[in-house]
């Protein structure tokens, strides 16, 4: 079956000459402006473009954002008679595979679509097989199944919500899972990492500009908060965002009006907001780094994720899954992991959480050559695993002998709460009791 192909282009004789060129090989649409393009692409589920820079109505890199935005996965290919370095970077920058000139070499053109539609369909065999396996956060464990509770009772409210937990928890799952289970499942989940820039760039990122706004503002940009709207915006680490912008944004969320800079009129914006940080942002607030005010507007849902090292349950789901992905990026057959292999997982704490742990089974897979995966592809140190083995004593609470029942009591709803991140759902349910006797507990040991 060939793949689908778009190509859109305003001048109907280069439509007609590379649908002639690549007919045989692909499926094509061709569509001569945006609007109709936008359609066919939606329509058809379409994840193979061609696109012209220069179209009569506007710009390609406009149109190919409405693309990436309803298909983050659609592999973009800009072409154009007027290229400049600068071109190509605001192409690139702007989510293209790739960016090549007029008049276009038919050899060039032909492997370099046969080489995007290959990782094309790589991209769609890992994502059937996440949506085969991935319908919910992948785990069985007690804290899994509390985070995917709370998100059905969520995910269709405008509630912003705050996702914090350790780096390589899985965070931005729960973020897409909020939205793709959501009633803003069809419309855009956008992205924003508030770490990568500084702050002027943030800002101009997050509001969008005029052109001429300051130097370098060429062209208008709406920025990605209008990019989100009647979707979802997640704005990951805002515990890195600076002061002055922490107060632009809280004003954005109590007003629900975007403006750009360099403009005097607002907007109004239909936008769920996520937040995620590793950070604690509560240290944040009383160290005078983060905003109090806007601490609360972001914290009306908190979700922990929780480290690995607190659902080892979940450790084999994890593995399967890990050795099915990476068998098809890497077209191999691994079927498993030997028994002391699994055994040298069970007992490693993994500092990187679930991150980690992809990353060690990639590397496996990568690197095996028989059926299982053995014990030393896994690269984890046998003094690594010596002192990770002597941490496992924090799964227990130590008591004495003499010690009355109230402070062996305190002991464990101490440890109870630490281990549930001072989730007092989670620790009343662990210790079977009410949740309304564990806040008088709390209070009577002053914890």
């Amino acid at each position: 079956m060939k793949s689908k192909l778009l190509i859109v282009d305003d001048e109907t004789k280069i439509l007609r000459s590379l649908k002639f060129l690549l007919e045989d090989r692909f499926e094509i649409y061709t569509c001569e402006n945006s609007s109709e393009a936008l359609e066919v692409f939606k329509n058809e589920k379409i994840y193979l473009v061609l696109l012209d820079l220069r179209l009569k109505e506007g710009s390609g890199l406009e149109l190919m954002k409405k693309f990436l935005q309803f298909e983050p996965n659609a592999i973009i290919i800009i072409m154009t008679a007027y290229s400049t370095i600068e071109n190509s970077i605001d192409a690139i920058k702007s989510g293209a595979y790739y960016f090549i000139t007029k008049p276009i070499d038919n050899d060039q053109l032909i492997l370099l679509l046969n080489t995007a539609n290959e990782k094309l369909q790589m991209y769609q065999r890992i994502n059937s097989l996440e949506g085969h396996i991935r319908k919910d956060i992948i785990g069985e464990s007690y804290p899994i199944k509390q985070i995917n509770d709370l998100i059905n009772k969520i995910k269709d409210t405008n509630a912003t919500i705050l996702i914090t937990g350790e780096s390589g928890t899985g965070k931005e799952l729960i973020a897409q899972k909020i939205h793709r289970t959501s009633n803003r499942a069809d419309k855009p989940f956008v992205t924003l990492n508030c770490a990568a820039m500084p702050g002027e760039l943030l800002e101009s990122e997050l509001f969008g500009y005029k052109k001429g706004a300051f130097t370098g503002a060429y062209k208008d940009e709406v920025g990605v908060i209008r990019r989100a709207d009647k979707g979802t915006l997640l704005l990951d680490e805002i515990g890195e965002m600076d002061l002055r912008l922490q107060s632009k944004l809280l004003r954005f969320l109590q007003e629900k009006e975007v403006r750009q800079i360099g403009d005097s009129k607002t907007n109004e914006v239909d936008v769920r907001i996520i937040c995620i940080t590793n950070r604690d942002l509560e240290k944040e607030v009383k160290a005078g780094k983060f905003r109090e005010d806007l601490y609360y507007r972001i914290n009306v849902i908190n979700i922990v994720a929780p480290p690995l090292r607190e659902r080892m349950e979940d450790l084999k789901y994890l593995v399967a899954y890990f050795i099915d992905k990476y068998n098809i990026s890497f077209d191999k057959n691994v079927k498993g992991i030997t028994d002391e292999a699994y055994e040298i997982l069970s007992n490693y704490t993994f500092k990187g959480n679930v991150r980690e742990l992809e990353n060690i089974i990639q590397r496996a897979v990568l690197l095996n050559t028989s059926e299982y995966i053995k014990h030393d592809l896994l690269h984890i140190e046998s003094q690594e695993m010596a002192s990770n083995s002597n941490n496992s004593t924090n799964n227990h609470v130590k008591i004495y002998e003499g010690e009355n029942m109230k402070e062996i009591e305190k002991k464990v709803i101490k440890f109870a709460l630490e281990k549930n991140n001072q989730n007092r759902k989670w620790t009343a349910d662990s210790l079977g009791i009410a949740e309304r006797t564990l806040r008088y507990k709390i209070k009577e040991y002053n914890l």
